[in-house]
């Protein structure tokens, strides 16, 4: 059975609000940080904590509202061919989206239309139709890559900046250490939200287990993505000016986004957007973005990625030998080469032994034609949206 004939379960309607709750979170602290930083005179941390932020969600209310745009023209998710979406015109998502309310309108609708779903059942009533719940996958689906966004535009950074702080500047407060755990906990349950929802909307692959193999997956992300921040956030504090250094990695992933051709988007300007986050997530973390085998550049990257981890490490240390006697130097040393160990370890093992499509480093889906009839906007962008 396809992936798409599953039901959304009260399982997913659960972990929807997990992942609001967490979403919430991550942002409120965050700006509650920024607003510290400006009270104690620290108005460059206080300004750079807060422009994460807006970059995240200004990008994501970016696609969002173009997502809801091209679901009006959508049969399946507007069949009374009118101008509404979830009874919203589109004056009043322009509002929503200029206001940063989008994702949570997404939110509110989703669970609205899940609990109708799963939670106003009662025995004997007849079950909803297939098409009641594709749409309901599309909706989460849709919220996972939205959120995927402003995981690597706002959480990903900002867990970079306030360690640099931590590590660099000496500066520690209760209110920064929850907005990084908040950062870490927010990282973790997009990548693996993704990934599933990823699966479980493309029909040609098979739906990624649960338990042993998730659990194995989200260690080699974690512990890859972790290291690598912790690396980079040793070469800020060897000096900001490392910072071009990253400028340069971003600069690469956007021009060979471009050079393979990415087809995320249908308007040309957004594909420029898409492809300019593209290299802002190939700073921290590999993908495969066109759908080919990803055995040799995974390979390449990682090599690559181990030599910039260990070498964090290393410079400083040469650079500067009085970073020896700090009290992080040698935990955060340990935290780097351990996490950078174990998390290609547990990579080899995820794609040897787990991987749902068997032992190979092959890419996880197939950018292709799906063979039906009217194939969902969602499933078009899923297809062609990055494989973590």
């Amino acid at each position: 059975m396809l992936q798409t004939d599953s039901e959304f379960t009260k399982t997913r309607w659960i972990c929807t609000i997990i992942g609001l709750g967490f979403y919430l979170v991550d942002i409120v602290t965050d700006v509650g940080l920024a607003v510290k930083y400006f009270l104690v005179g620290n108005l460059v941390w206080a300004g750079l904590t807060l422009l994460f932020v807006v970059i995240g969600s200004a990008a994501s209310q970016v696609f969002s509202y173009t997502w809801y745009r091209d679901d009006i023209r959508n049969p399946l998710f507007n069949p009374g061919g009118d101008k509404l979406i979830s009874g919203m015109n589109r004056g009043r998502l322009i509002g929503l989206h200029v206001m940063q309310m989008g994702i949570f309108t997404r939110y509110y609708h989703l669970l609205k239309a899940g609990y109708r779903a799963v939670w106003s059942k009662s025995p004997g009533t007849v079950e909803f139709p297939r098409e009641v719940h594709l749409v309901l996958f599309g909706k989460a689906t849709d919220l996972s890559m939205l959120k995927l966004f402003e995981t690597f535009l706002e959480s990903v950074p900002q867990l970079l900046f306030q360690l640099y702080i931590l590590l660099g500047g000496g500066h520690k407060s209760t209110i920064q250490c929850i907005c990084m755990v908040g950062s870490f906990i927010n990282i973790a349950w997009a990548i693996v939200d993704y990934r599933r929802c990823l699966r479980r909307s493309l029909p040609q692959v098979r739906e990624m287990p649960s338990g042993l193999p998730t659990f194995v997956y989200l260690l080699y992300k974690l512990l890859t993505i972790t290291s690598h921040i912790l690396s980079l956030s040793l070469f800020l504090i060897l000096s900001p000016y490392s910072t071009l250094g990253m400028a340069v990695v971003w600069l690469a992933g956007t021009l060979w986004a471009h050079w393979v051709r990415t087809d995320f988007c249908k308007s040309k300007g957004l594909e420029r957007l898409y492809r300019i986050i593209v290299g802002v997530v190939l700073i921290f973390t590999f993908f495969n973005v066109n759908g080919q085998d990803t055995r040799w550049p995974m390979a390449v990257y990682y090599v690559l990625f181990a030599l910039v981890n260990f070498s964090g490490p290393l410079l400083l240390v040469l650079v500067r030998p009085e970073s020896n006697d700090t009290e992080y130097f040698w935990p955060v040393t340990l935290l780097i080469f351990g996490g950078t160990v174990l998390g290609l370890a547990c990579l080899l093992v995820y794609y040897t032994v787990y991987h749902p499509r068997g032992r190979s480093l092959q890419a996880d889906e197939v950018d292709g034609h799906m063979g039906q009839e009217r194939e969902p906007d969602t499933m078009l962008r899923m297809r062609n949206f990055l494989q973590l």
